[in-house]
């Protein structure tokens, strides 16, 4: 079988979360890229309105809907939209997430909660409404979590951020156990220090050289890095692998652990 058919999404319907900027908006557009009609969630909505022009101009299909990814019925919502437009949503990237840096101790409640239920309890309760909806259609279908090299290893100051990615981790190998026979597959990425819009600056400064200078690829992860990962996870490459946690770090992983 050649390359392009085995990773050919024509026919799936795929809701991206988190899509209207870095990583999601990629993700979006590999998607719709190789076939499969894109459903953008986030909550700027000017950004996803250039995202969608963006994909339309090449030709793909897609719909935008804004909606924060806690709030459960306005994702019930989204899945409606995609429904009316598409068809079932046949592959879920739960990657909208956010980040808090700090002491441990100084942390404060409101902030631990709102990193776990944006990073975490949605994660599930998108991943949970998506199953629900494949299940009763029957058309099977692919989840994919975005968690970080975080979930395996932690650093300083990232308390909340790593909790809710090591949970995300083993949401992954939860899920994928009981919808595996369902044809239902749940996979995830964890990424290491991949450069987008948000980071930018900070990987450019002298703790961004230092970080660096840790990873055996010697250089940062690019975008365009995750699409292979993806892809495999989403599409019939990846037929039969549920319940796995693909790291893409340039090998930082591997040189702390030795």
């Amino acid at each position: 079988m050649a390359a392009a058919d085995i990773f050919d999404l024509h026919g799936k319907v795929a809701l991206v979360t988190g899509a209207s900027s870095g990583l999601g908006a990629r993700f979006a557009e590999v998607l719709a890229g190789n076939g499969a009609a894109v459903v953008l969630v986030a909550r700027r909505t000017d950004r996803l309105d250039t995202l969608k022009a963006r994909i339309e101009k090449s030709g793909g299909k897609v719909i935008a809907v804004a909606a924060d990814v806690r709030d459960r019925a306005a994702m019930r919502a989204a899945f409606d939209a995609a429904e009316q437009t598409f068809g079932t949503v046949t592959i879920l990237v739960n990657n909208a997430g956010v980040v808090s840096s700090g002491r441990a101790i100084d942390l404060a409640e409101e902030e631990w909660r709102r990193i776990l239920s944006t990073n975490l309890d949605a994660v599930f309760f998108c991943a949970q409404e998506a199953a629900r909806r494949m299940l009763a259609a029957g058309t099977g279908g692919a989840i994919v979590n975005i968690a970080s090299v975080l979930g395996f290893g932690v650093d300083k100051g990232v308390i909340a951020y790593a909790t809710a990615k090591a949970g995300v981790i083993q949401l992954t190998k939860a899920l994928a156990l009981e919808l595996a026979f369902k044809g239902i597959r749940v996979n995830a990425i964890a990424p290491g220090w991949i450069v987008t819009e948000l980071n930018r600056d900070y990987l450019q400064s002298e703790r961004g050289a230092a970080l660096k200078r840790e990873i055996p690829i010697g250089r940062f992860g690019e975008e365009r890095d995750l699409d292979g990962p993806l892809l495999l996870l989403v599409s019939d490459a990846g037929r039969f692998v549920t319940g796995a946690t693909i790291v893409a770090d340039g090998g930082q992983m591997v040189a702390l652990r030795g």
